[in-house]
């Protein structure tokens, strides 16, 4: 009898597990059927799984199109994404580093200061960065895309927190060996920190590749436009492009689920170890 309950209960976890699945893979399903599909296909009134015809021209259709340039927005979030997550890594793990391990009287008054910047909404800060961005001349520029993300708050308060409870034998060992707190911390403690610099690293990309307002505003010329502001092109007050937007979303998540399964396991490990909700 026990036994049968037990393999019930797991008969409906996998049931119930399948079932979640497929509704997660709706949203993905209906930008993959779309995308195939031609203008009247997406507005029929009869909806069909998938239409008659799969128009695989729609994609080298959306990357001729001369009114948006995709490839280079493509290109301009890579390197923004990449580049962002870069150098908020090292950042911000080197200062949750020295924050957690550097000994330093007004350490913690460092730290409340970098925790206050998280109730300042985004709202506030956006004029002013504007008008410095703009002052620099750094409109239209990657360096006004990239520069003023680098350091966000959240990213520090994880490092510290996790640097809190890293093995001190580790660090011990290092000192003994005559390191440093720059080495010690670039030989011994990054190596041993991969699993949270994965999860930190993958929230970071996913906002600024996922970032629209920002972009829209500092990326005034359509050499500088990112994958989101040239996705919100495709849908003006003068033309409705709906099949070159569904495909060009599609394109767009690839490169997010290609980061997931790379770095699969360290997210999930990071994530246990960091407590990133």
């Amino acid at each position: 009898m026990d036994d049968a309950l037990v393999r019930a209960g797991r008969a409906l976890r996998l049931v119930l597990l399948v079932v979640l699945a497929l509704l997660f893979l709706i949203p993905f399903y209906l930008l993959v059927r779309n995308g195939l599909s031609s203008e009247q296909d997406i507005t029929s009134p009869e909806w069909t799984f998938f239409p008659g015809e799969l128009r695989w021209g729609n994609i080298r259709e959306l990357f001729d199109d001369p009114s948006v340039p995709f490839a280079r927005s493509l290109l301009n979030s890579a390197l923004i994404a990449v580049a962002t997550t870069l150098g908020t890594l090292f950042l911000a793990s080197l200062a949750g580093y020295g924050l957690a391990r550097i000994p330093y009287r007004h350490a913690n008054k460092v730290f409340y200061g970098i925790l206050g910047t998280l109730l300042v909404p985004a709202a506030v800060t956006f004029v002013p960065s504007f008008v410095l961005v703009s002052s620099l001349g750094w409109i239209s520029t990657l360096r006004g895309l990239i520069v003023p993300t680098l350091f966000p708050a959240f990213a520090c308060f994880v490092f510290r927190q996790y640097f809190l409870g890293f093995p001190r034998e580790l660090e011990d060992a290092a000192q003994v060996d005559g390191l440093g707190y720059w080495r010690t911390y670039w030989r011994v403690v990054v190596p041993n920190a991969r699993p949270v610099f994965a999860a930190v690293g993958t929230v970071v990309f996913l906002g600024a590749w996922n970032s629209f307002l920002w972009p829209l505003v500092i990326g005034q010329d359509r050499s500088a436009w990112t994958v989101q502001v040239a996705l919100s092109s495709f849908t003006t007050s003068q033309v409705i492009r709906l099949h070159e937007l569904f495909v060009a979303a599609v394109v767009s998540v690839l490169p997010l689920l290609l980061v997931f399964l790379c770095f699969q396991r360290w997210i999930v490990a990071g994530v246990e170890r960091s407590g990133i909700d």
